[in-house]
């Protein structure tokens, strides 16, 4: 489907209703990301309540203001995916360690099971998994102090 042919609007109960170009409606409709790590405002598929396919954006900054609006919050209101910005402390080089972490959204402690919780989604980019499912991420690791890549370097 070509990008933004499709209106998208909220019914009486807060749910997102999309109507297609051909007019038929499509209610209850979810926006999933494509590439969320990767290239998380790329592709994003709208899927019905059957989890089939009624809408598509190549790149949600060319979707008309409202549309684009209602994908964010939807969006923003199921992830969750705190960014590291600062490595404070880890309790233990050996698994399983407590670390205290500073992230986009304050401050953390998070249970390193294993070095393999820990994957590598490029040269720069890591995904941590806590022992408790949530995922952390690292966007550069070139943008941490020197302190936090240290501490980092011991389990990579």
């Amino acid at each position: 489907m070509a990008n933004a042919n499709f209106q998208l609007e909220r019914d009486s109960y807060g749910r997102l209703v999309l109507t297609a170009e051909n007019g038929e409606r499509h209610e209850g409709v979810t926006p999933v990301r494509a590439f969320p790590i990767a290239a998380p405002d790329e592709g994003i598929s709208l899927v019905n309540f059957e989890g089939h396919e009624v809408g598509w954006a190549e790149r949600i900054a060319d979707l008309p203001d409202g549309v684009r609006g209602l994908i964010e919050e939807e969006l923003a209101s199921r992830e969750f995916v705190p960014e590291i910005e600062r490595i404070a402390s880890v309790s233990s080089f050996a698994c399983p360690s407590i670390w205290q972490v500073q992230t986009n959204r304050g401050a953390a402690e998070l249970t390193l099971k294993g070095e393999e919780d820990i994957r590598r989604l490029s040269r720069t980019r890591l995904l941590i998994a806590d022992s408790h499912g949530i995922q952390f991420l690292v966007r550069d690791l070139n943008e941490l102090d020197r302190h936090s890549r240290k501490l980092l370097d011991r389990f990579l």
